[in-house]
Parts: structure tokens; C-alpha cells; sequence
């Protein structure tokens, strides 16, 4: 015979789920592709201005690419949950939520909605920091089932 699942604890609202580890490499190595290309550009002395300033637009543009593949995350206030992808925020109440699913092999958190639509959610990510993922999806679901339509309300 098993034992239940242990139920998550819900946390304190307003609660901001990001994948720290991921945007901290991100933005690392964007900081440092700038400051190299940068560099380079500056040091070699056959390059006319329009050259370096090429240079240094192609670095910075490295860099926005980077901060931009580092901006998702998930806010989930009492009013519900606001998830901030790459190009795109979407505010959602909680009964709009119906189930936070994070499979096995799963890129990132997908929201089944009660549109009948599944909705990416890539503030929460098993990429580099598994475990915290997983702590961070039954955290989720827990707010949305506990504050919304999920299945456990009750």
C-alpha cells in the first residue's frame, strides 16, 4: 500500500518563479560575448569607426538575444498568475487555471486552461536546476488548486 503524495505547502503570495540558474548563465555569458567582441573590436587597429561601431552593435545585439532568452518567469499574486514569456505577458486568474503539468522530458511548465487551450509557461524550466523546477511546478499547482478550479479544490 502507498502512501498519498505529500501535499505542497502553499507559499506566501506574491510569489515570482524564474529559472535562476539559467538566466544567471545567460546573462553571464552575454555580459562576457560583449565585453570580448567589444574588446576586440577596439584593439584592432586596421578597423575604420563604421567597422568597430559594427562590431559593437553585432555584441550588443548578441547580448539583447540573451537578456531576452532570460526575461520568463511566473508571478502569481492573489489576483492570479501572470506569466512573462520571451515576446509575450499574459495575465490569467486562477480560475482560468485548471492544471500546472510538468512531465518527464517536458521543456518547461504547461498551463491547461479552461479555454481548452494548453499554455507554455517557461518561468519554470528543468533544464539546469531540476529539482527546483519540480518544487516550483507543485508549488504552482498547489496555489492554483488551492485559489482556483483545479482538480484537489475543495
Amino acid at each position: 500500500m502507498s502512501a498519498p503524495a505529500p501535499r505542497s505547502e502553499l507559499p506566501t503570495l506574491p510569489v515570482t518563479f524564474r529559472p535562476t540558474r539559467t538566466r544567471v548563465v545567460l546573462l553571464t555569458v552575454g555580459a562576457a560575448m560583449f565585453v570580448v567582441i567589444t574588446v576586440i573590436a577596439l584593439t584592432l587597429e586596421q578597423l575604420s569607426a563604421g567597422e568597430r561601431s559594427s562590431f559593437i552593435f553585432t555584441a550588443l545585439l548578441f547580448f539583447g538575444v540573451l537578456a531576452l532568452l532570460s526575461r520568463p518567469k511566473i508571478v502569481a499574486n492573489e489576483g492570479g498568475v501572470t506569466v512573462v514569456n520571451l515576446t509575450r505577458t499574459r495575465r490569467l486568474s486562477w480560475a482560468e487555471i485548471l492544471r500546472v503539468n510538468l512531465r518527464v522530458g517536458d521543456p518547461w511548465v504547461f498551463l491547461d486552461l479552461s479555454d481548452g487551450t494548453s499554455m507554455p509557461a517557461l518561468g519554470i524550466q528543468p533544464g539546469i536546476a531540476k529539482q527546483q523546477a519540480i518544487r516550483d511546478a507543485r508549488a504552482l499547482r498547489a496555489l492554483a488548486e488551492n485559489h482556483g478550479t483545479g482538480t484537489d479544490n475543495g
